[in-house]
């Protein structure tokens, strides 16, 4: 299926693939406005077997197909406290008495 990608320029790392360039027409209008204008990145021919670098193309195509867009976010942020902590965790089950 060939789609459109869009950028959002007012959220980072937000992008919108619809099926025809430039129709917005099954995008909601609350999400076009907190979207923000948007800004063609691609055009892309998206198969099944389609590798993407955060989005799963069975997906992306399932909701282009069923709702007309589909709205790919941003990956949720590292919580470097946690990870430090489970580190931590980690080394104290891995500790070696040095005589």
């Amino acid at each position: 299926m060939l789609c459109a990608v869009y950028k959002s320029i007012r959220k980072s790392q937000t992008y919108l693939f619809i099926a025809k360039r430039d129709d917005f027409s099954p995008v909601p209008d609350a999400l076009l406005t907190q979207f923000g204008p948007p800004q063609l990145v691609s055009l892309l021919n998206i198969k099944e077997e389609t590798k993407l670098a955060l989005a799963d193309p069975k997906k992306v195509l399932s909701s282009i197909t069923d709702e007309g867009y589909y709205l790919q976010l941003p990956p949720p942020p590292v919580d470097y406290l946690k990870e430090h902590k489970k580190w931590q965790q980690r080394q104290k089950g891995n500790s070696y008495e040095i005589d």
